[in-house]
């Protein structure tokens, strides 16, 4: 079988994607090219690359190893798009995934004032000098949030002073076909003397939506489970919390378990729930749990508490109750102006409780986003049943976590759910390989974003 043939079937198998027939329809420039993300689909749209632009030295090894030779010597290596004078000319179509750390809380929203933002410049310069047909790029959400809102404002107002129509939108890679939780902001755009520029219109979400246990090989095997339908009232009480998402049904047990000591629900793990603990000591910690965050204790998101604080709150409360739990590591004591108050050692969410932050189950709807500096979720390698919000916790406890029944999410695994084909080469280092893919962009949200696009205009 050739090579571009493997491929197609690759990525129908994957990512749902239907089949077309083969041959060159469009030309296209592959800017911030990263490993790939958008050449796979572009190229299984009947799209060719003429040259691509990337600094990362590993990313370009990976690159090069997937794309670089096979039948295209002529394509060129553009370097830094810094440097980029010229393209080469009758450009159809322009992508990349423009780097996203400016727009975002890790990178500390530095906007335009990070010189990764000021890459933004370089882009419009060389869609100004080289005018192509059209432009795909990507970018995180926060992009489009309304403290960036000027400066998103300010780049869509420049592509159409360029001779841009522009349409964007903010889309999640679970409606097209991976099971990950992954917004992010696409801008397309058509020089506005082609037919149609102004009728381009956004996919909708597809109607295929795998599991996590669809596309993780070492999980394919395990059980699909029916959840058993519960009153909202038998998971929450009387009040259902309004941060709940999409993926956290009201009526169904949640798809994961979350360690951590400052929330609280039918599927969250405390270190009070893995270390042997009185029901005292359970009651002394979800005291301070639920009034952490009241204004009497504090300014703060969450304050710590004096022993004076909980004695109003918990009837006839030792000194040496608390120093207890400070000797089990649940409990810290801190000292301020007035008083010595108490908090709990894992008072942070995102670090988890023994080095785990979520752990989800195999026939989990998706995984959260992934990054280029990893997270602490892990994927349970056997599914429970349970009728029961106690009993879930239980099993999970017995079933999973003491016997260590979970895995980290591996660099093949984050192939998977970005959509890559199992013919994809991934970088040697399986460190490397995963931050890659947390940089990439999904699969089937391109091929699908670029398909409406050929629809829509006459590359030909």
């Amino acid at each position: 079988m050739l090579k571009q043939e493997s491929v197609q079937l690759e990525l129908f198998k994957i990512s749902n994607l239907p089949v077309l027939s083969f041959g060159t329809r469009f030309n296209f420039i592959d800017l911030f090219s990263g490993i790939g993300g958008f050449r796979i689909p572009l190229e299984q749209l009947g799209g060719r690359c003429l040259g691509y632009s990337e600094i990362d030295k590993s990313a370009i090894q990976v690159y090069q190893q997937n794309f670089i030779g096979h039948n295209n010597d002529d394509e060129i290596e553009l370097g830094n798009i810094e440097n980029i004078q010229k393209l080469p000319d009758n450009i159809d179509l322009l992508v990349g995934g423009v780097p996203c750390q400016p727009w975002s809380v890790a990178g500390k929203l530095q906007g335009f004032e990070d010189p990764r933002g000021k890459l933004w410049f370089d882009v419009i310069r060389l869609l100004k000098a080289n005018q192509p047909k059209s432009f795909i790029f990507e970018n995180v959400r926060g992009l489009a949030n309304p403290k960036n809102q000027q400066s998103f404002n300010y780049l869509l107002e420049q592509f159409r002073r360029i001779n841009y129509c522009v349409q964007w939108k903010v889309i999640n890679s679970y409606d097209f076909g991976v099971p990950q939780n992954r917004e992010r902001v696409f801008i397309v755009g058509i020089r506005n003397d082609l037919e149609n520029c102004d009728q381009y219109q956004f996919p909708q979400p597809l109607d295929h939506k795998p599991k996590l246990q669809d596309v993780i090989e070492s999980i394919q095997n395990c059980q699909l489970i029916d959840k058993v339908k519960l009153e909202p009232k038998v998971l929450f009480g009387d009040y259902v919390p309004p941060s709940r998402n999409r993926f956290q049904k009201d009526d169904e047990l949640n798809d994961f378990f979350i360690f951590s000591d400052l929330r609280n629900g039918h599927t969250t793990i405390h270190s009070w729930d893995l270390i042997r603990t009185t029901k005292r000591e359970k009651l002394i910690c979800l005291t301070i749990l639920k009034n952490r965050r009241r204004k009497k204790y504090g300014k703060k998101d969450g304050n710590p508490l004096s022993l004076q604080d909980l004695a109003e709150l918990i009837p006839r409360l030792k000194k040496e109750e608390l120093n207890q739990l400070i000797n089990k590591k649940i409990l810290r004591r801190i000292q301020d102006e007035t008083d010595d108050k108490y908090e709990f050692v894992n008072s942070k969410n995102s670090s988890g409780i023994n080095n785990i932050y979520r752990v989800f189950l195999p026939n989990s709807d998706m995984m959260p986003t992934l990054t280029a500096t990893g997270t602490k979720d892990y994927i349970a390698t056997e599914t429970i049943y349970a009728e029961s919000p106690e009993e879930y916790k239980k099993l999970f406890l017995d079933k999973i976590y003491k016997p260590r029944k979970i895995k980290s999410i591996t660099a093949q695994d984050a192939s998977r759910l970005q959509g890559f084909p199992q013919w994809f080469k991934l970088h040697e280092n399986e460190a490397v390989a995963k931050r890659q893919f947390g940089n990439a962009v999904s699969i089937s949200v391109v091929y699908h974003i670029a398909k409406n696009l050929i629809n829509t205009i006459n590359f030909v």
